[in-house]
């Protein structure tokens, strides 16, 4: 249990980290939109690229902070049947949600890493490379699988009864 344990905090730990990243490109990302918007209304001179930009940066904070997400039980649910349950039986629908989850993010890692590994595109205005975007969908896939695993596992410890 002391394994896991560790397991646990070090994945915690690389969730916040990832998360942290993605935060810290909100205020860029709002600083340039406001310049974008001021500029195109009273000074009628956008900011090049900065819907590209846009784009680019919001997808890192959503990408890196899917996983802190679930870390936190901030993603929705809908439980107003399985509220009614007893525990076991709530952690034995837990069990079968995380399962289908880790199936589904695991494609998505796949198919994010296949993607990045291949892209040769740029952005049109930029030039900016897509494949580290793309890249960044194995890349917080895997963070969101690790903390699905660990949901796995500590609703598989709820059922035998050992948490």
């Amino acid at each position: 249990m002391e394994a896991l344990e560790r397991f646990r905090k070090l994945v915690r730990q690389a969730s916040y980290g990832a998360c942290f990243l993605g935060m810290f490109l909100a205020i860029p990302l709002m600083l340039i939109t406001v310049g974008d918007a001021v500029g195109r209304s009273f000074f009628d001179k956008p900011i090049p690229g900065t819907f590209e930009l846009s784009e680019y940066m919001l997808a890192v904070i959503v990408l890196l902070g899917a996983a802190y997400t679930q870390q936190v039980k901030g993603h929705v649910g809908v439980d107003f049947l399985t509220s009614r349950y007893a525990a076991r039986t709530q952690a034995i629908f837990q069990t079968a949600t995380s399962l289908a989850g880790l199936l589904i993010i695991a494609i998505l890692v796949w198919q994010g890493y296949l993607e990045g590994i291949h892209e040769k595109a740029v952005s049109d205005q930029l030039r900016v490379p897509q494949w580290p975007f793309k890249l960044l969908v194995a890349v917080g896939g895997l963070l969101l699988w690790l903390e699905l695993l660990l949901d796995f596992i500590a609703s598989v410890l709820k059922i035998a009864g050992r948490s």
